[in-house]
């Protein structure tokens, strides 16, 4: 779960790291009042969203007036901001961060992700601040330094220091930096976080370290345990049908394509969309509806699914290992019938009571096509999507 940069700034508060004095508005009023309360003669007006590149697509500004501030602001609020991270229609700006400029002598880049590969958390840290990261890993890779943190130990001292040296910092900044790197890794081990990124980490005139951005992704899977950190899911920067699937447990993400996925197991999902692309069509989603799915589920599925103006056809690839392939076939039944499904859905079943399943299927009096296996599937379900199309 994302979220957003004055979110993520307040929790680096509450674990004791350095950041940019700056106040979130909803409204232009509130950014004005806003400005008048943090003072000076400069203020940054800096779009809320859940996506990177808002500098470039003009999300945040410098401005050096009342009036420029009152402008900026009503320009963004309610519009939607598309950058290099977002699709066509961009994310929509709800709030805006009104903060004080910050003097700085330099731009670092630090961030702390889960390796999946170690199992451990990596720390990265680059000279490169204020830079594409990616960028600068593909050109420059030497710019780019990483720490492995073993779970039982933590954050090592010859860590810090050697991080500290790489980003040649002086003895008072390495001291800054070892304590800024503890909290960081208490912030991410607490609260379940997936990834956190300061962009740029900036050493301020007066050789202070400090955040001026600031990204946190939580682990989705840990939010039982974090409620108060689940409350701050913004569900305007999602797609409506992700938010739907979430109310029901089902793990959906929108693609581009026009054959609509509904498989249970995120592996087999995964194959389901390779095998499509292999045989030359697209995938309209990611849906993973769960090994231990209902009846309900998959009608809830349905209609996610159907509320896609862009799908053409409907895959659905159940392996039954966990779930009965019969209690599938039953909740394919159902939201049939409760859908009115008009377009064509392929159906593949394997595992257990698989046979009355397909029984199931076949004795409904619905207009479905059968496949053998998932290259059959996939086949059947492109043929099926281009002469829907037509």
């Amino acid at each position: 779960m994302n979220i957003h940069e004055y979110q993520a700034k307040k929790l680096f508060a509450d674990y004791a790291v350095p950041v940019s004095t700056g106040l979130v508005a909803n409204s232009v009023d509130e950014a004005l009042q806003h400005a008048n309360t943090l003072g000076g003669t400069q203020w940054m007006v800096k779009a809320q969203v859940h996506a990177g590149g808002r500098g470039k697509a003009g999300g945040v500004k410098k401005l050096a007036s009342l009036e420029a501030v009152k402008e900026a602001a009503g320009a963004l609020l309610g519009q939607c901001l598309v950058t290099h991270q977002t699709d066509a229609l961009g994310q929509p700006i709800h709030h805006v961060l009104i903060e004080s400029p910050t003097a700085f002598k330099r731009e670092l880049y630090l961030s702390m992700v889960v390796d999946r590969s170690s199992q451990k958390v990596a720390v990265i840290a680059s000279q490169a601040g204020g830079m594409d990261i990616e960028a600068v890993a593909a050109k420059t890779p030497e710019q780019v330094f990483t720490q492995l943190i073993h779970p039982v130990t933590g954050i090592q001292s010859w860590q810090a220091q050697e991080l500290g040296f790489a980003l040649a910092l002086d003895k008072s900044q390495r001291r800054q930096f070892n304590q800024l790197l503890n909290n960081l890794y208490r912030l991410f081990t607490s609260c379940d976080c997936s990834l956190l990124e300061i962009n740029p980490l900036v050493i301020t005139e007066d050789d202070k370290l400090l955040a001026l951005d600031a990204k946190i992704n939580l682990d989705e899977s840990a939010l039982y345990r974090q409620s108060q950190l689940a409350q701050l899911r913004d569900d305007s920067q999602t797609d409506e049908k992700e938010n739907i699937a979430h109310q029901f447990d089902l793990n959906y993400i929108a693609l581009d394509g026009d054959i609509a996925c509904m498989v249970n197991g995120a592996g087999l999902a995964m194959a389901t969309m390779d095998l499509i692309k292999l045989h030359g069509g697209e995938p309209a989603n990611f849906l993973d509806v769960g090994g231990g799915t209902t009846a309900e589920r998959v009608t809830e599925a349905f209609k996610i699914i159907l509320s896609d103006s862009k799908v053409k056809a409907i895959l659905v690839n159940i392996f039954g290992g966990i779930v009965r392939c019969d209690l599938i076939a039953e909740g394919i039944i159902q939201a049939a019938q409760q859908t009115g499904i008009q377009l064509p859905v392929v159906v593949r079943l394997e595992g257990t009571n698989v046979e009355q399943g397909k029984a199931l299927l076949k004795n409904s009096g619905l207009d479905l096509i059968t496949a053998d296996n998932l290259a059959d599937a996939a086949q059947k379900a492109i043929t099926a999507a281009r002469e829907s199309a037509v």
